[in-house]
């Protein structure tokens, strides 16, 4: 098993990043910048390329990735999207396991022109819709043909009271299911 963390935050300066910035991935993709908040995806896009360069047998992420997926499912239920319904299902009986809810949504490939852009290969922001889904689209880009399952834990990062497992504040959703998934994987090709 490997990990990798990929971490970035949001503090703009003088050098920062910014609207209509074209920036070039390690992969050698470049992503035109639509949105300055949607940082994260940014550097999933070169934590997708790390994990293919080491031929992984497949690609987890967790990330907080969207508003959408909290106005969607809330904060108890964190959206599910892959390009290996196996390993999307080891995912899913690992969060029944751990008690960390997760619901699958449709990978629909029908919004990826959404991120199209006129000036890169791809934009870092969809439409004003389906913006988990369009997301989840985004980092299937660098994905390649990588069994993969990513959760977005925008929603379920932060409990507001007391709940089960979950202490108020920060919850570390998505530990428990990574872990229980180390424990029981199995290769999908």
């Amino acid at each position: 098993m490997s990990g990798w963390l990929m971490c970035t935050d949001n503090m703009p300066s003088g050098s920062a990043y910014k609207l209509g910035d074209v920036l070039t991935t390690r992969s050698g993709k470049t992503i035109e910048v639509k949105n300055t908040d949607a940082e994260g995806r940014l550097v999933m896009s070169d934590a997708m390329t790390m994990a293919n360069e080491d031929n992984v047998d497949a690609i987890i992420d967790i990330a907080t990735l969207t508003g959408a997926a909290l106005m969607a499912l809330g904060q108890l239920t964190a959206p599910v999207f892959g390009n290996d319904q196996a390993l999307v299902d080891q995912v899913t009986k690992a969060s029944a396991a751990t008690g960390e809810q997760v619901w699958q949504l449709p990978l629909e490939r029908k919004y990826r022109a959404q991120l199209d852009s006129d000036i890169a290969d791809i934009s870092n922001l969809g439409g004003k819709y389906a913006g988990a889904t369009t997301a989840a689209l985004f980092l299937a880009e660098f994905v390649g043909d990588t069994p993969w399952a990513h959760q977005d834990i925008a929603g379920t990062m932060q409990s507001d009271t007391d709940d089960s497992w979950r202490s108020k504040g920060a919850t570390g959703f998505g530990a428990r299911t990574l872990i229980e998934v180390a424990r029981n994987f199995r290769p999908t090709r």
